[in-house]
């Protein structure tokens, strides 16, 4: 095995701006590279060298099986701003040890646009929809939210203005500002509503996010109404997928298996809950499956990765999950068995349990290993006659363990 004092950096990652400024120790490295990778108007950008000058292969994910048979000579790759944040260096992260790498950020377009607008940094939402679904600023709208985006193209901010306005914040303001740092500098202004002003493709967009009159607010706390969610009535209710959510204990990063997805109400908000988590949703139902997708994509995390099996049998090479839960097939042979083995250590599994049979398996589950059994049942104010009193809703047994 290679030990990590034997990697010594090779690969230089260069930060570049719209003017063509570098990043400190840039010349230094791109005078010493051998080859120097990067877009044609970044090589462009970038001036003399007497390194050869690579752009991007197409397809670009080919990119990687070239840069590591260059190993052993000294490669650059020149990127906008910092290729840290929301940049290639992540993606070649997942290839290379960042003890192959040397990283020289210029400054991000977010540090750039936040100082045209005027905002603090660290009080801005940073977001990137380039190349990716801009329903993903579904999930991080609320009042008075500052939200800074890379972009894909100059249809963008016409795709986000029809967002905006579909969920309520047609009134919030739009700042595309373009090629920022370069001579051809501009910022373009208006309303989402009215929004109808031509751009350049290479821009970041800034929203200030003002909700329309009579807004429902849809938090990402869990607990959402069950009306946000298209569904055929068989469905994780709001207060117990709110309670069931707390035991799942979502944190950044995390893997959830939702084993029987339904409508995807417990995955969607899992993945509402806390940046960058991950939800596997397994729906062998192909009516259910498409509702848990529209459901996604309107509740802004089209990333939902639903598959059609069911388990335990679906459950086999799926990546190992920080957090699982059963909300359908307990009765399945096997089934909180094959689950609790697949989790990680540390992790959470959580099943509810409607029936008398799904009752007995959580029963003897808690006295096979422990953890937390309790029922959960829920009273909801209704007429009765003239007057008012309680109904009860099904009663809902559940049992949550934290794995050794």
């Amino acid at each position: 095995m290679t030990s990590p004092n034997s990697l010594a950096p090779w690969l230089t990652l260069v930060g570049i701006g719209e003017d063509g400024v570098l990043a400190p120790g840039s010349a230094e490295a791109l005078s010493r590279a051998d080859i120097v990778y990067g877009g044609a108007r970044h090589l462009e950008l970038a001036g003399a060298f007497s390194a050869e000058k690579r752009t991007w292969p197409s397809p670009f994910s080919s990119v990687f099986a070239e840069l590591a048979a260059l190993k052993g000579n000294k490669v650059a790759v020149l990127a906008t701003g910092d290729p840290m944040w929301f940049g290639i260096g992540s993606s070649l992260l997942k290839h290379f040890s960042p003890l192959e790498m040397t990283v020289l950020p210029a400054l991000s377009a977010f540090q750039l646009a936040a100082s045209r607008m005027g905002w603090a940094l660290q009080e801005t939402e940073c977001l990137s929809v380039h190349g990716r679904s801009v329903d993903l600023l579904r999930a991080s709208l609320y009042p008075g939210a500052r939200i800074l985006t890379l972009t894909s193209n100059a249809d963008t901010p016409r795709q986000v203005a029809d967002l905006l306005a579909d969920e309520g914040y047609g009134r919030s303001r739009m700042s595309v500002l373009e090629h920022l740092g370069g001579e051809k500098e501009r910022r373009v202004e208006g309303n989402a509503e009215s929004w109808s002003a031509e751009v350049a493709d290479f821009h970041t967009l800034a929203l200030e996010v003002i909700a329309d009159p009579g807004l429902c607010l849809r938090a990402r706390t869990p607990g959402l109404a069950d009306d946000a969610f298209r569904h055929d009535g068989k469905m994780t209710k709001q207060d117990i997928r709110a309670v069931t959510l707390a035991e799942l204990k979502p944190y950044p990063g995390a893997l959830l298996w939702d084993i029987g997805a339904g409508c995807g109400s417990v995955a969607i908000e899992w993945l509402r809950a806390a940046n960058r988590t991950k939800a596997i949703g397994l729906e062998p139902n192909a009516e259910r499956r498409q509702m848990a997708a529209e459901n996604a994509v309107a509740l802004g995390v089209p990333h939902l990765d639903l598959r059609d099996t069911d388990a335990p049998a679906g459950l086999e090479g799926l990546p190992q999950p920080d957090a699982v839960f059963i909300g359908g097939g307990l009765t399945a042979p096997g089934m909180v068995d094959t689950a609790l083995a697949a989790l990680r250590p540390g992790g959470r599994l959580v099943a509810n349990a409607v029936t008398l049979e799904s009752e007995a398996v959580l029963l003897d589950a808690f006295q096979k290993h422990g953890g937390s059994l309790k029922k959960l049942s829920i009273h909801k104010a209704g007429s009765i006659g003239g007057l008012t009193g309680w109904r009860p809703l099904m009663p809902v047994t559940q049992w949550s363990l934290t794995k050794p």
